[in-house]
């Protein structure tokens, strides 16, 4: 494989994939993009009964074409004999996952030969699982990163690849924050793209006794607590800002989204 392009399937359905891809990807003369597996902007999903809105939705046609590979469009599951076709049809040596909301199955990363690589917005194995950034702002965290690692069995607990960290300053949001992690996600996958197709890129056994977990978020969750600390009102508020739903309180029956906060000391 170091004598060739390393194959490579694309799954993703956001605007962080999308920039991954044109950005952090397609640069690489190492990769050869063969497919984008991708979704709609409504999806079902375990958590929740009725379809999920992805806010950061993103379209892969553009690139795909300028890639000279096939986009599908994802509409039931991944173990679907239709999906197992195309992805056996691509012949991929690596599945990249970047912005996917759905576990990729061991028969699926089977496919590849290298399986399946992602990249998480945590520092792992510190807040596995959903909406890192979102939680890592609430719990008041000044310092976060992103990891690229190897897809498991498990969740987000696959051996890791790489770092990078980088703060979570007084005046960020989850939108300011997402910006640095993608910019630091792409310039991670150019520097170990070459090295795993070269089967150079390190493997890195995660520490499960410092493994954390983040559940689900849901739009219902942002409602605002006022007995909290006006710090942890602000966190609350500044971790679900836009792109997100927003966090929330009600004004004589009338719900009120808040999209900013500030502390203000004041003298009694």
């Amino acid at each position: 494989m170091s004598q060739q392009k390393m194959k490579v399937v694309l799954l993703s359905s956001t605007t962080f994939g999308r920039r991954c891809l044109e950005e952090g990807i397609l640069p690489v003369p190492e990769v050869q993009i063969v497919g984008i597996l991708t979704t709609l902007a409504q999806i079902r999903i375990s958590f929740s009964e009725k379809p999920i809105e992805i806010k950061t939705h993103a379209t892969f046609d553009d690139l795909a074409v300028q890639a000279g590979c096939d986009v599908i469009v994802m509409q039931g599951k991944i173990t679907s004999d239709v999906y197992l076709k195309h992805l056996e049809r691509w012949r991929p040596d690596l599945l990249l996952v970047l912005g996917w909301y759905y576990m990729i199955p061991r028969r699926v990363r089977e496919i590849a030969l290298l399986g399946g690589v992602g990249i998480h917005a945590s520092l792992l194995p510190k807040y596995r699982g959903w909406a890192p950034i979102p939680w890592a702002i609430i719990n008041g965290e000044t310092e976060t990163g992103i990891t690229l690692f190897y897809l498991d069995n498990g969740v987000d607990n696959g051996d890791m690849i790489a770092q990078a960290r980088f703060s979570i300053e007084e005046d960020d949001n989850c939108a300011t924050v997402y910006e640095r992690a993608t910019r630091a996600s792409i310039k991670l996958l150019r520097e170990y793209l070459p090295q795993l197709a070269a089967s150079t890129a390190p493997r890195i056994p995660q520490d499960e006794s410092q493994a954390t977990y983040s559940p689900q978020r849901k739009p219902e969750d942002g409602l605002i607590d006022w007995s909290w600390s006006a710090k942890r009102i602000r966190d609350f508020i500044r971790a679900q800002t836009r792109p997100y739903p927003g966090a929330f309180t009600y004004i004589q029956d009338k719900k009120v989204v808040i999209w900013d906060a500030d502390v203000i000391e004041v003298d009694e």
